[in-house]
């Protein structure tokens, strides 16, 4: 008789092990969307620097009982000038208040972007070091969060806003929070 070998019985039980990672991780609902911590939490702290005489803002902006958003920029982001028009429509259009975090930029730079391309945001705040992105587990900019008047986090979108993301993900959010759902 035969004996069996545990190093015959590993590479089928590897194999099943990977096979079901693959399994589980394809039933996600959006596979090109990255996971966040933070939805269904409270937002992480704001600590933000002055961004000239730009109006700034603080945690208590995130808890004013407004649904807004928050979005990571840098003049430097090829990505933030393509979505940059989507925020203004959005702003405009649905009244939401946006707050912008300028990520590792120069003061300058940023005054300029917002200069050439208009300012959609309510206030703004610059994070030259980063450290509120990492609290806030952002991944690279541009990235957006969709807040609830209590400050807490409905989505986090990481990517351009374009004219079908703000349709098919942003609004309805923004939609059901108002609805109070």
């Amino acid at each position: 008789m035969a004996r069996i070998r545990p190093l015959m019985i590993l590479p089928p039980v590897i194999f099943v092990a990977l096979a079901g990672m693959f399994y589980f991780g394809m039933q996600r609902e959006d596979p090109d969307q990255l996971p966040s911590t933070l939805a269904g939490k409270q937002a992480p702290p704001v600590a933000l620097t002055p961004l000239g005489d730009l109006p700034g803002f603080d945690d208590a902006a995130l808890r004013d009982g407004q649904i807004k958003l928050v979005n990571f920029w840098a003049s430097w982001c090829a990505p933030c000038r393509v979505e940059h028009p989507n925020l203004t429509a959005l702003s405009e259009q649905e009244g939401v208040p946006i707050y912008g975090v300028n990520y590792k930029d120069q003061p300058e730079n940023a005054r300029a972007f917002l200069a050439e391309l208009g300012n959609p945001y309510v206030a703004t705040g610059a994070d030259r070091q980063g450290r509120m992105a990492i609290n806030w587990g952002l991944y690279g900019v541009p990235e957006t969060y969709v807040i609830d008047g209590a400050g807490q986090v409905l989505l986090r979108f990481a990517g351009p806003l374009t004219q079908r993301v703000i349709r098919e993900q942003i609004a309805p959010v923004i939609d059901a929070a108002r609805q109070g759902g």
